[in-house]
């Protein structure tokens, strides 16, 4: 399901390869790869089959090339069925390649297929009894194209992708990403260092009348790391029972934005907390509970690894240096394959908690390539002596 642009980018995706390399692979420019998987240009017939072959699809590519120039009729609405399922299907893939690898090979596909929603909700493609849904498609894809562009460290864009996707629910008729938008702000806030600012838009997103009980359970968790960030334990505890008390309720009420939050373990939110709270004891306690004895728990790269990192701090406080150290070695490869800012950064506060300790020459050697990893440079050491 989708354009030849779409398809393009999702199976480079899958295979992760960079434009450059499908590029060389298909013997075209990068700039005509960027230039199809933005839907700016249609495929000529020659890189068409190019880009096939490179793939070994069989075929597929070609065939989306024909139909793109044999292109649709005017006025002619599209099998909107067809369209939100290939779509809803493709978006799944995508965020499961982004919690693998990162923003950086799902990007360009995300954008494509926002641009091509947006086009067939605006201009009538889906009919006047079926454009609400596609519009609040388009809103779930600009919303994780957001979170990507978190990811990348690219604020601006996460902010004004959240807006877009605030606005095409809001065209959809679901007013609940307004909410969920503020949750996602209180995220960027807490990342650049201010909890203050995050305590403060997480309260405004409970607030909210569009909010769901969901909603309420993320802004809440986002409320009690900002009060654990400024050393606030009891304000931490009361919003850890609020988002408790808001996961149990009913959560099937309009959009499911954000993560699934039966996938957040409160035990390990709460032990993520301790850690900011420097109740290094009881944090390394849950950690050790729930991801040594369930490793399966939670079961994407990306928050394993984010929640691995917190646990190697966690041991840093309770001085059990040497664990902590190969918690981390054993870590490395999966943060610069993820290629997250968030996950950076947290490897980064490890190295800062680290680095005034004394440490042997092989726990050195270790913190410095934690170093480079965080700062985005290749270690030249990466081993325990």
């Amino acid at each position: 399901m989708g354009d030849f642009g779409v398809e393009l980018a999702r199976l480079r995706a899958r295979r992760g390869w960079t434009v450059r390399e499908l590029a060389r692979r298909a013997s075209v420019s990068e700039g005509q790869i960027c230039n199809l998987e933005s839907g700016r240009r249609n495929p000529t017939p020659a890189v068409a089959a190019a880009c096939d072959a490179a793939f070994g699809a069989g075929g597929v590519l070609a065939e989306l090339a024909g139909a793109a120039r044999r292109g649709r009729q005017a006025g002619q609405p599209v099998e909107v069925d067809s369209l939100l399922a290939g779509y809803q299907r493709i978006l799944e893939e995508l965020k499961d390649i982004g919690r693998s690898v990162g923003p950086r090979l799902v990007d360009a596909p995300l954008r494509s297929v926002a641009r091509i929603l947006i086009d067939t909700a605006s201009q009538g493609g889906a009919g006047p009894d079926r454009h609400h849904e596609v519009w609040l498609l388009a809103s779930r894809f600009a919303e994780y194209t957001g979170w990507m562009a978190q990811e990348a460290a690219n604020f601006a864009e996460a902010s004004r992708w959240t807006d877009l996707a605030v606005r095409w629910g809001g065209n959809g008729g679901d007013g609940t990403m307004a909410a969920y938008a503020l949750v996602r702000k209180a995220f960027m806030a807490e990342h650049r260092g201010d909890p203050a600012a995050a305590i403060g838009l997480a309260g405004r997103a409970a607030e909210q009348a569009a909010a769901t009980p969901l909603i309420r359970a993320h802004a809440a968790r986002r409320e009690a790391q900002g009060h654990a960030s400024l050393g606030d334990y009891e304000a931490c505890r009361e919003a850890l029972e609020r988002s408790r008390g808001h996961a149990h309720e009913d959560n099937r009420r309009g959009a499911r934005w954000g993560p699934r939050i039966e996938n957040g373990n409160p035990r390990l939110i709460e032990a993520s907390c301790m850690v900011s709270l420097r109740r290094f004891e009881q944090a390394a306690d849950l950690f050790a509970i729930e991801l040594d004895r369930h490793p399966a728990v939670p079961p994407d790269p990306n928050s394993r690894t984010r929640l691995t990192i917190r646990q190697a701090r966690a041991l840093v406080g309770i001085d059990d240096l040497d664990q902590a150290c190969h918690v981390i070695e054993a870590v490395l490869p999966t943060v610069r394959s993820l290629d997250s800012a968030t996950i950076r950064a947290e490897l980064g506060r490890f190295v800062h908690q680290v680095r005034p300790r004394r440490v042997t020459p092989g726990q050195r050697n270790l913190v410095e390539a934690a170093a480079a990893v965080a700062d985005g440079r290749q270690p030249e050491r990466e081993v325990l002596g």
